[in-house]
């Protein structure tokens, strides 16, 4: 969730810190600080800044500090109020070692007490700040050895000190007594290492590192690395050097452009229609059979023994799953379950025969999800069973992330980079993962003839066309109708059978960007409780889309408006539709395909209401891009 960056090398560290601090801002953060050596005196300089990184950078304006050892961080507070004092980084008690962390140390109240009761002062309220205090004391002790390497000192002293830290984290440490030495680590949260021509770089996203190199490295859990301009060390946990070979970034991760919009988000939604195009180009093949198959980058030869699907996911990537859901039993006839990850470790169903689990984030960093999984492959495994055995998927948009490193088999939905913190052109690859793998299963299981798989892979391939239409045509209406709703305070979302997660989609965007209370519901069940909230200042947004469920949800949408509530309709101008007080119009589509457009004045509508409301779209308050901690 914390963005990391730190630089050893030849150039000035601070202007590297500041740009890669913010190529890290769409991570969501509420405070912001730099550390450096200063290559002057030998001496650490500190300087954090409560809010927006610009408010940092204001305290760092005309300021010279000539150092090339750095680390820099952005704050999304979990211990301590987002206040100054709990900025990182964080230093020791002589305020010669500086930490910056990303995760929880869950047994720092027992390592704070004990070091209280050695006279140590602290002055935050973080897990952080044992590290340093415990990192300093090792040094201290480490000094009567009299070791000639500055930088192994540090490394031995760090070494030491994670072995007694309990939880997730990724750290980087400075220390005044070895000027060119960074010493990073990780367990359980994302770190990854840049390599330049004479300078190194760590961070823990690959943005804030593109503008020094192309080339990373990244860290394996419960690993930890020495960086000097004289190169690196790699050590795993038992202290055994490691050698790999580094990999390059894709031009796709490295372009991050906001042309002409006024936000990410914004461009984010317009760029929906050419994932779709990359989507039918990568993954739809023809084969000798004249039918149209699903082209992956691993065998699919085990998908065949499948009786039945989990999926472990978080948020807008769970929603996501529930489309899946229904696609894979309606569509495809396996029986599919979706859980939420962070449930899912401590209550996991019983263990079942050929099962797959599908894990699914967009950032491959998910704490939950990634847990969730862990838990799940060694349970399997020690089962020692041979229809137990972990079969899995994951579904990312970071090929070079922590996920894509534990499961096998990857399915990337290419989206390239998305800096808005709400989810969009991810979630909706995401549902074209989804598509791809019900198209599949409906092939291997011969749940569908021929002629209807060829219907549903036709219907696919005519969306990007459409897709742009809509946007730009929805783009204009939401734009009114979000003066509607500038004073609104609750909303509810309807919808049913395959566009019911598209509601829970919808009133998760409201929620998250607009900072109004909504709700989604499946349709059918208004009428057993929610139907109490509703009144002339409670409106109603539902989806109708022609199909099996369409008369019913135009009833409970009557339901809703026999109560004076605010009707607004994502619907085809259809018999039926003239109840909605304000329609939004979709085209006439198949019902199966129909949440690759209803998603889309979801999310049109909820960036106009908050960009109406003056509230920062990109970053909204309290929220994270890639949440690392449990």
């Amino acid at each position: 969730m914390c963005g990391i960056v730190a630089v050893t090398g030849y150039r000035k560290a601070l202007p590297l810190l500041v740009e890669g601090l913010e190529k890290l801002e769409y991570r969501g953060y509420d405070s912001a600080g730099i550390a450096v050596i200063d290559s002057d005196n030998k001496k650490l300089v500190c300087h954090k800044a409560e809010g927006k990184l610009k408010n940092l950078k204001h305290k760092l304006d005309k300021k010279i500090i000539s150092g090339s050892l750095g680390i820099g961080h952005t704050r999304w507070a979990t211990h301590g109020k987002p206040v100054l004092r709990n900025a990182h980084p964080h230093c020791d008690w002589t305020k010669q070692v500086a930490v910056v962390q990303n995760g929880i140390i869950e047994n720092y109240f027992e390592l704070k007490t004990k070091l209280e009761s050695e006279g140590i002062v602290f002055t935050s309220e973080t897990d952080t700040e044992v590290i340093p205090h415990l990192i300093q004391k090792e040094l201290n002790n480490l000094s009567n050895l009299n070791l000639e390497n500055s930088g192994s000192t540090l490394l031995i002293a760090v070494r030491n000190v994670i072995s007694d830290l309990e939880g997730a984290y990724a750290l980087a440490v400075i220390w005044s007594g070895s000027p060119d030495s960074l010493v990073v680590a990780r367990k359980q949260a994302p770190l990854i290492i840049g390599l330049g021509e004479g300078e190194f770089v760590c961070a823990s996203d690959t943005p804030a590192i593109t503008n020094i190199t192309n080339t990373i490295l990244p860290m394996e859990d419960d690993e930890m690395a020495l960086l000097t301009p004289l190169g690196i060390e790699i050590y795993n946990s038992e202290n055994e050097r490691q050698y790999r070979n580094p990999i390059s970034l894709r031009l796709s991760e490295q372009i991050v452009d906001k042309k002409h919009f006024k936000h990410y988000m914004l461009k984010e939604i317009y760029d929906q229609p050419q994932i779709a195009k990359n989507w039918i180009k990568q993954f739809l093949r023809n084969d000798e059979s004249s039918l149209t198959s699903i082209n992956y980058p691993f065998d699919i030869q085990f998908l065949k023994n499948i009786d039945q699907i989990q999926i472990l996911a978080c948020g807008t990537s769970r929603h996501a799953a529930l489309v899946g859901s229904y696609l894979l039993e309606q569509y495809a006839g396996i029986p599919t379950n979706v859980f939420y990850a962070s449930e899912f470790r401590y209550s996991p169903p019983p263990l079942s025969p050929n099962i797959l689990t599908i894990g699914v984030t967009q950032s491959g960093e998910t704490a939950d999800t990634l847990a969730a999984l862990n838990m799940e492959i060694k349970r399997r495994q020690s089962s020692g069973k041979e229809s137990y055995k972990p079969n899995l998927i994951a579904i990312t948009n970071r090929l070079d992330s922590s996920i894509s490193r534990l499961v096998p088999n990857i399915i990337d939905i290419s989206a390239g980079i998305e800096i808005g913190v709400a989810a969009t052109k991810t979630f909706f690859g995401q549902l074209l993962s989804f598509y791809g793998l019900a198209i599949t299963f409906a092939q291997i299981r011969k749940s569908k003839t021929h002629e209807e798989i060829d219907k549903m892979i036709s219907n696919l391939i005519k969306i990007p066309p459409i897709l742009e239409d809509l946007i730009i045509s929805h783009n204009k209406i939401s734009e009114e109708l979000a003066h509607n709703f500038s004073n609104m305070k609750d909303v509810i979302f309807l919808g049913r059978g395959i566009n019911y997660p598209i509601a829970l989609e919808g009133a998760l965007k409201l929620k998250e960007i607009s900072y109004i209370h909504a709700a989604g519901y499946p349709a059918g069940e208004m009428k057993h409780g929610p139907i109490a909230l509703l009144e002339k200042k409670v409106p109603v947004i539902s989806i109708a889309t022609p199909g099996n469920v369409f008369e019913k949800v135009i009833s409970n949408a009557q339901e809703a408006k026999a109560r004076d509530s605010y009707l607004v309709g994502i619907a085809p101008e259809c018999e039926g539709t003239e109840i909605f007080d304000y329609l939004i119009p979709l085209p006439l589509i198949d019902e199966w395909i129909s949440p690759l457009l209803t998603v889309v004045p979801m999310q049109l509508l909820s960036y106009h209401i908050a960009a109406h409301r003056g509230l920062d779209v990109d970053q909204p308050r309290n929220l994270a891009k890639s949440v690392t901690v449990e």
